[in-house]
């Protein structure tokens, strides 16, 4: 059959969710176009190239592989003949501000041991924790985030299962629950931050990260996350759709309230049966729909929501090699329930700082000329609630990140920067089209979370779907090849729609 006889999706962001979506309403029979703003396809994934350096923009650990996996069996290729996936261990070097350090690793007997190090009276409640954590990733994971909650019947069939899971106990209060140590509390709690959560009022539900890790482990591909977004870009080709890039999505075009299409920024329409949205889901509703299409996302409901933290990522590379870096760094600083409070409750852009430190060449030189490192260190930060002016405070900012890394993992820092660039909450707004430059959509709180996030088939309008971390089951790559993972349930047959 031709192509233009069958029917067309329009994706809107060419990020993870996206991309992924493209691939499964492909394999379904369906012609698509996925359109994006930027230059190249990636999203917040996107790859930029400096001064013979390679750096990843987003995300950079990758769990559950077999998500990926999925995509490539959907074409009927293996992704190990495309794509060469490294196991990362430890898969975290936690060091805390006193310079004690904790390597987080999938090995039981190793973790029981670290654990041991600082707290031996914990090591039972460690064990606790881990099978709590297991309980939870067998339902939170496996059984439902493929579900989509489209209605409150849903929600309400797994309700006896969350309260027996202890779901409304947030992530710091299940750990507590199970250990006393501090810093054993932290390193078993910081998790939800690789979402955009709070780890003091993130539902527990978010433990199933821990398991999620010992079970398939944490992995970095040769090449870069790049790397997995251009195999996944050729398999959407190979499938014979497209991925057009310098193309922005203005508006969604709704008739009789159903999507019918979607007007690009320079007024040219495109017509479609399905459209697929990976951009923000607040950034969808309150700027590419206009509101009489939308009465449940109002622009008052929108605006009332809770939104995760943004970020403050500084890209560089050193001319030296720093050998003694893990690939994953946590540095927690001195303060912990502080500063999220700042981060998250009080918007404050604090002085002190937790950071995380990406050194992407310690899996692949390539990523930098030879005798060089390539790095990134993420600062989690207020989203533009805060009202900080990051044209003035950035430089600032990166000083103050700079010097703390130079006085305990980097030294010499300064003096080794040979190429340089950053990304601030306002960039994520402006380039990324991140609602009040929240980094990971709506914060995953309890009563934000499954049928209380966007849906991923829209409300009030017919065949319009909504991926990425915005909508559920939520952000992190798991989760956001799981929204589109949902696609295969709530998007008709594309033989229904001829």
């Amino acid at each position: 059959m031709l192509q233009h006889d069958k029917p067309h999706a329009v994706v809107i962001g060419s990020g993870f969710g996206g991309l992924a979506s493209a691939i499964r309403l492909g394999a379904r029979g369906y012609r698509v176009t996925v359109l994006d703003k930027l230059d190249k396809p990636g999203g917040r994934a996107y790859v930029h190239q400096q001064d013979g350096f390679t750096f990843d923009a987003g995300p950079t650990v990758i769990t559950a592989p077999f998500l990926l996996e999925d995509l490539w069996s959907l074409c009927g290729k293996k992704m190990q003949d495309h794509v060469d996936m490294r196991p990362v261990t430890p898969f975290y070097r936690i060091r805390f501000d006193d310079g004690e350090v904790f390597d987080y690793t999938g090995d039981p007997a190793s973790m029981r041991e670290q654990v041991a190090r600082f707290s031996p009276e914990d090591v039972e409640g460690y064990e606790r924790f881990v099978r709590s954590s297991e309980d939870i990733f067998k339902v939170g994971f496996e059984q439902l985030a493929h579900v989509p909650f489209g209605s409150w019947t849903s929600m309400a069939r797994i309700v006896p299962d969350m309260i027996k899971l202890e779901s409304y106990r947030t992530v710091y209060g299940l750990v507590s629950k199970h250990v006393k140590n501090e810093n054993i509390r932290q390193v078993l709690s910081f998790h939800p931050l690789l979402v955009g959560g709070n780890p003091f009022s993130t539902t527990s539900i978010y433990t199933l990260i821990a398991f999620l890790e010992r079970k398939w482990g944490v992995h970095f591909p040769i090449g870069g996350t790049g790397a997995v977004v251009r195999g996944l870009v050729d398999l959407i080709e190979g499938q014979g759709n497209r991925v057009v890039c310098n193309q922005e999505v203005r508006k969604i075009l709704v008739e009789n309230r159903k999507a019918v299409g979607v007007e690009l920024s320079t007024g040219e329409r495109i017509a479609a049966d399905v459209v697929v949205s990976n951009a923000d889901s607040a950034w969808t509703y309150r700027y590419l729909i206009d509101p009489e299409h939308r009465p449940t996302w109002s622009d008052a409901k929108i605006e009332s929501r809770r939104y995760s933290m943004s970020l403050f990522v500084w890209y560089f590379g050193t001319k030296r090699k720093y050998p003694d870096v893990a690939h994953h760094t946590i540095l927690l600083g001195p303060r912990y329930k502080g500063l999220l409070d700042d981060i998250f409750d009080r918007h404050v852009l604090a002085d002190d700082f937790s950071l995380y430190l990406h050194r992407p060449t310690a899996t692949d030189p390539a990523l930098a000329p030879e005798g060089c490192d390539a790095f990134y260190v993420l600062s989690p930060v207020p989203n533009l609630s805060s009202g900080t002016d990051w044209e003035v405070e950035k430089e600032r900012y990166r000083r103050s990140v700079e010097d703390y890394l130079s006085s305990s993992v980097l030294p010499g820092l300064a003096d080794e920067v040979v190429t340089s660039r950053l990304l601030t909450p306002q960039i994520f707004q402006d380039r990324l089209a991140s609602f009040r430059g929240a980094a990971f959509g709506m914060e995953p709180t309890l009563r934000q979370s499954a049928y209380f996030r966007p849906h991923n088939k829209s409300e009030d309008i017919e065949r319009l779907y909504i991926v990425g971390a915005g909508t559920h089951p939520g952000a992190g790559m798991p989760g956001v090849l799981s929204s589109a993972r949902v696609l295969d349930t709530v998007v008709p047959d594309a033989e229904s729609l001829r």
